[in-house]
């Protein structure tokens, strides 16, 4: 196992998450869109909020390298686009994937109407809490995400 498949970690191993407003995943990281995605935002906001790079699109970053749509509000930071939020937004700090890309396949298994699906999360995310995962968690918050990620839910 090389040390990519140690950035994340297994669903069975977290307790609980909730989004705590802190803005680090709209700070950290670069927002892939989809092609409806993008042209959703270009006729809303211009081609200028976004990028393209050698085969993907992005949202355009800020030269502190923050998403060009979060703003802050008191102390939390929120998104100017949750309207049309992309997916890839929505499904953070969650990965849902076919295979156990990330390893530990027994501890990120997620069965999902007959489907054998892996889900893993970014350790980054200030809202994990680990532990023995709550039933709240296991059935209703992990079932959102997996279902956002195959399109049930939007």
């Amino acid at each position: 196992m090389d040390t990519t498949e140690m950035l994340f970690v297994p669903w069975q191993r977290i307790a609980d998450w909730k989004c705590t407003a802190c803005g680090l995943c709209c700070r950290a990281y670069s927002v892939v869109l989809n092609f409806q995605e993008w042209l959703n935002i270009v006729k809303n906001y211009g081609v200028d909020k976004t990028v393209s790079g050698l085969d993907k699109l992005f949202i355009k970053r800020r030269s502190d390298g923050s998403c060009i749509f979060l703003y802050k509000f008191s102390n939390m930071y929120l998104c100017g686009i949750q309207h049309m939020k992309p997916k890839a937004c929505k499904l953070w700090p969650f990965k849902v994937l076919s295979k156990p890309k990330f390893g530990y396949a027994d501890e990120a298994v997620y069965r999902y109407r007959g489907n054998r699906l892996y889900v893993y999360a970014d350790p980054m995310c200030p809202g994990i809490r680990y532990g023995k995962p709550t039933y709240e968690f296991a059935n209703s918050t992990l079932r959102e995400f997996v279902e956002i990620a195959l399109g049930v839910r939007r």
